[in-house]
């Protein structure tokens, strides 16, 4: 018995009987040779934990767009607290936590440059709009093909709308990525002095918490205390949360302030979207053989939302801001 297989035996004893263990995964779209040690499921995160995609979330705005300071958020520690929080909650009601850890980390690898202000204005220049998720199932699947198992997918692709993800870790997944960017979202806030914990109302913060690490506890709990059948989250806390979404939209997500700057993204982003769908031999080479099979619109699409927020700029000032001679 190899080592893959010893653990793949482990899982069908102890996990619950509503989590998916590794050796009963619907598999990849390629058949490959098992790892002697390693099962589909922690082949699937470290592949998506190596991949450039990954590395490249480390310089996406998550909501501040180029913030100055060590310790605001961006897409990468998003994902890490996203994953934490997940497999958190697996652990407790016995979820494969492999499987979880790795559609937590590959939920956000489409997301576009500066944050959902540039996802919008990629959702107006496509047409058949954009989705971060349904570009994040792109990347690993044609962009840079990682040949995920069927399970990673259907995770990564239903962590955020539309119906909900067809096993338990992929429902943990989506609870956690809403748990992790309301909590941290509002920390950065208040970091940038747009927010304090006493705005918070005091109803939510009697119901969830009066602190981030409070209100974290409160809904992890809420979470794992309804069992491992039917993962959700209890329903007076459900509501709760979905009133401290709602505070936070109107005080944060369009607050005047935080926003300042969004409004050039769209400018920055449209103006390469177009140069590149009319110059597309300027893109790199895969995204050149994409304009021959996809047209030049889906290239400059998945290439602009690869970019980091430090490349647009970088490729934006290249391309339309003139530059003294050098002589």
């Amino acid at each position: 018995m190899t080592k893959r297989e010893h653990w793949e035996e482990l899982e069908l004893q102890f996990l619950s009987p509503f989590a998916v263990p590794a050796k009963n995964s619907r598999g990849r779209e390629k058949e490959e040779e098992p790892c002697p040690y390693r099962t589909v499921f922690q082949r699937d995160r470290d592949r998506i934990l190596h991949s450039k995609a990954f590395r490249r979330l480390k310089h996406k705005t998550q909501v501040f767009l180029s913030p100055e300071g060590d310790h605001y958020r961006t897409r990468l520690t998003h994902t890490l607290e996203v994953s934490q929080i997940a497999r958190t909650m697996a652990r407790a009601l016995r979820m494969n936590e492999d499987l979880t850890e790795a559609i937590a980390l590959g939920h956000d690898l489409g997301h576009t440059p500066f944050g959902h202000a540039g996802e919008r204005t990629l959702q107006t220049l496509m047409n058949g709009g954009f989705q971060h998720y349904e570009q994040s199932v792109r990347v690993v699947t044609k962009l840079e093909p990682l040949n995920l198992t069927y399970e990673v997918l259907d995770g990564i692709d239903r962590h955020t709308a539309g119906d909900w993800a067809a096993t338990n870790e992929g429902k943990l997944v989506r609870l956690a990525d809403r748990i992790a960017y309301i909590n941290h979202d509002m920390d950065d806030a208040i970091r940038a002095g747009v927010l304090t914990e006493r705005d918070v109302p005091e109803t939510l913060r009697a119901r969830l918490g009066e602190t981030r690490g409070e209100r974290i506890d409160t809904l992890v709990a809420a979470v794992v205390e309804q069992g491992e059948e039917n993962v959700h989250m209890e329903p007076a806390v459900q509501q709760a949360f979905e009133e401290l979404h709602r505070f936070m939209f109107d005080a944060l997500y369009l607050n005047p302030i935080a926003k300042s700057e969004e409004d050039k993204v769209d400018g920055i982003l449209t103006r390469l979207f177009r140069y590149f769908e009319n110059h597309s031999s300027e893109m790199p080479e895969e995204y050149v053989a994409t304009c021959a099979t996809e047209g030049a619109a889906r290239a400059a699409c998945d290439y602009i939302a690869g970019m980091t927020d430090i490349y647009a700029l970088e490729t934006y000032d290249r391309l339309f801001i003139p530059h003294s001679w050098k002589i």
